[in-house]
């Protein structure tokens, strides 16, 4: 079972406010998880970000893979210098490829 770190969506509309959640990456973002280990409020000024360390630790020396917009959360709060692990799915992340642009051509 292949195990994200990943935010689920919460709050009204156009409130959003996330959780930090463990899930399986087949579930939908805001289905089935598997424990919360923290939250984020980007309304705020600053923003709100209360993370549970020791668990962020334990899922992911046991194999849980971060998501980008988690690891970017996670870089904010300077766990990555306490992750080792973490700055490895960070250059994964950035040696994916991306999406290329697509590009209209117009005919006339």
């Amino acid at each position: 079972m292949p195990v994200k770190i990943r935010l689920r969506r919460m709050g009204a509309t156009k409130q959003p406010s996330y959780r930090l959640v463990v899930a399986d990456s087949r579930a939908p973002r805001d289905g089935a998880f598997i424990e919360t280990i923290g939250h984020y409020n980007p309304l705020t000024k600053p923003a709100t970000i209360k993370v549970d360390e020791e668990r962020v630790r334990y899922w992911i020396e046991h194999g849980a893979q971060p998501t980008e917009s988690v690891v970017r959360i996670l870089k904010r709060i300077s766990l990555d210098e306490k992750l080792p692990k973490l700055k490895d799915y960070e250059k994964a992340i950035k040696s994916a490829p991306q999406p290329a642009a697509e590009t209209e051509e117009s005919e006339g």
